[in-house]
């Protein structure tokens, strides 16, 4: 403790740049990331897909792929300038000193009785910051899924619906929000310098609670869960549970075709008592044995405690956020270098910590791909002792073409972005051969799939 009250104090200089440190920071990461971007779209303009997958994809599918890829690509770089501009403006123009001192006078003026001090103060203004930038983003939002994605097919969502949810994301996060911030807020304030490791403790059990709480309270909001039918698939899948020892208590199905085309298949729960949903979207997409083997895959993830592990480094990396935190909370020269010079609110410092600590968090970030990606290479491979290789490889093709995925990919964009290997690698690693095509694009009343838990496949 006494070394992060020290390194707190080293940093607290009076005229540190903290603004145009950050900005900098910001504006080199955009530059980077758009100098990675036309990398990996050079390798969307190639003509012929890679060596691996000429005998599986064909040219019609492949240039879909593409285009498909170019239309995405295009527009990240249109909303990636667009957030750009939007991080420079509030930044640059005080904006959250403003907004800071605009909703405390909301607060004098309007707020009942009783209802008073920083926490109150922090739940109007993040509200009420949340609701701008909300608002800010829904043409970018509706662009993605009534635009780019309706013109390859894949949007399923009606302006109704998007409405609907909108709405229902806003109030839920005003419901759960209030008191877990209210909560963040009070035990910063009555536990002194070492609060960071009350907020640890209270991270966790925020997420023990969300892991129970999200299937029987959230996801039935947004989506119905309906038991999966007697079957094949259903003996399958009981049947890999019982082989691998996997506590798997229910078996649902989730209509996620009312949205979209994607698909998508995860496990829930506590140790000792799981469930796995299954997208309606994927069981209409695959083979009986092709499900089964997804799930080997995915079950492998649980089998070699990869799930654990990032858990445990999850919790690590929050500590470690908390414990820096308390270094910065009291940085007066942060405070100032963006317009607060009488106040120190909490949250303010918590949201500069934050974009201090962005370039730290992009190194975090790569590792953390390197290791997700080593992961799911040992999860294919676990699928392989399975015997599910070879439906592991169709399923993998098949879902690549369901998806218009990239089919390849520049090695810097994808050490950067990517957390999964791309197709040709994995079908490299599982063995697979084709002497001939033996996947096809689908009519156009077909849908993209997509497969994870809460990774994708």
């Amino acid at each position: 403790m006494d070394i992060l009250q020290r390194f707190g104090q080293y940093l607290d200089r009076p005229g540190f740049p903290w603004k145009k440190l950050i900005i900098g920071f910001q504006i080199f990461q955009y530059v980077f990331e758009g100098f990675l971007s036309l990398r990996q779209y050079k390798i969307l303009q190639q003509p012929k897909p890679p060596k691996t997958l000429e005998g599986e994809i064909k040219q019609e599918t492949f240039d879909k792929s593409q285009a498909y890829g170019r239309a995405k690509a295009q527009f990240g770089f249109v909303s990636g300038l667009y957030s750009q501009l939007q991080n420079f403006a509030t930044i640059y123009y005080d904006v959250l000193p403003m907004l800071w001192d605009l909703t405390g006078i909301w607060l004098y003026r309007y707020s009942p009785k009783g209802f008073t001090g920083e926490i109150a103060h922090t739940l109007i203004f993040f509200f009420t910051y949340n609701l701008i930038t909300t608002t800010i983003n829904l043409p970018v939002s509706y662009y993605s899924t009534f635009v780019l994605e309706a013109k390859f097919g894949f949007n399923k969502s009606t302006v109704t619906l998007w409405v609907t949810d909108l709405f229902k994301g806003q109030a839920l996060g005003i419901a759960l929000g209030a008191p877990l911030l209210s909560a963040f807020l009070a035990i910063i304030q009555k536990t002194g310098n070492s609060f960071f490791y009350y907020l640890f403790l209270f991270g966790i059990a925020v997420q023990l609670f969300a892991i129970t709480i999200y299937p029987i309270a959230i996801l039935p909001l947004f989506n119905k869960l309906s038991p999966l039918e007697e079957g094949a698939l259903k003996t399958g899948v009981e049947g890999l549970a019982k082989r691998l020892e996997f506590p798997l208590n229910s078996l649902f199905v989730i209509d996620g075709s009312k949205r979209s085309a994607h698909s998508n298949a995860y496990f829930y729960g506590l140790p000792w008592k799981k469930h796995i949903v299954i997208y309606d979207t994927l069981i209409e997409k695959s083979e009986t044995e092709e499900v089964v083997a997804v799930l080997s895959h995915e079950l492998g993830h649980w089998s070699l405690s990869h799930t654990t592990k990032l858990f445990g480094i999850a919790q690590i990396h929050m500590f470690y956020i908390f414990a820096l935190f308390s270094a910065f909370i009291n940085n007066r020269s942060l405070y100032q270098s963006f317009g607060f010079h009488k106040q120190f609110p909490i949250i303010i410092g918590f949201i500069l910590f934050s974009e201090a600590l962005a370039p730290m968090d992009t190194v975090v970030k790569l590792l953390m791909n390197i290791l997700s990606r080593k992961f799911e290479f040992e999860a294919d491979e676990f699928a392989v002792r399975l015997g599910y290789s070879t439906e592991l490889a169709k399923s993998l093709i098949k879902l690549q073409i369901q998806n218009l995925s990239t089919m390849d990919a520049d090695w810097m964009y994808a050490s950067y972005h990517f957390s999964h290997p791309i197709l040709p690698e994995r079908l490299g690693a599982l063995g697979w051969s084709s002497r001939e095509k033996k996947a096809d694009l689908r009519t156009a009343d077909d849908d993209k799939s997509s497969v994870t838990t809460g990774r994708e496949l």
